[in-house]
């Protein structure tokens, strides 16, 4: 499998369990990461991510992928107690977000779904969108992964 081929199969992972209702934007991205990453946390790592979604618990602020994505940076360059900082968490969260930003002109979930407000997050233009987004986290973080050799392609 190429580098291309597996980011691409991490997308479809992230978009699929948000389009099926499985998870939402944050549960996914997490989800997929740790799948990818061979599993190193409990199936349970999800439920961290779960007051996440729309923006922090339906808020509209951060989107939910971002913070999702930004839970799954954590499995790799996070600490536990009594550790220092990952040199690579902070550079690796800010472009993150930076990524996001740039593409979509906020990080913000009302802000970059404002052309759905008062739907309720209930129409299938913002969900697409959403699962667009999400695919696009869980890529670019998996496409950070293997450029570092956190993920090796066969």
């Amino acid at each position: 499998m190429t580098k291309e081929q597996l980011i691409e199969e991490v997308r479809k992972e992230a978009e699929g369990y948000f389009e099926r209702g499985e998870f939402f934007c944050s549960e996914s991205v997490v989800q997929t990461i740790n799948n990818l990453l061979g599993k190193p946390y409990d199936e349970n790592i999800v439920k961290m991510a779960s007051g996440f979604p729309i923006g922090m618990g339906k808020s509209g602020c951060l989107c939910g992928a971002v913070s999702g994505g930004q839970m799954a940076l954590g499995m790799i360059y996070g600490r536990v107690h009594g550790e220092s900082m990952n040199d690579k968490m902070f550079p690796a969260a800010s472009s993150l977000h930076d990524y996001i930003k740039d593409e979509y002109g906020s990080t913000c979930c009302r802000v970059i779904t404002k052309q759905w407000a008062g739907d309720n997050f209930q129409s299938p233009g913002r969900k697409k969108h959403c699962i667009k987004i999400t695919g696009e986290v869980a890529a670019w973080i998996a496409d950070k992964l293997i450029s570092e050799g956190k993920v090796v392609v066969e």
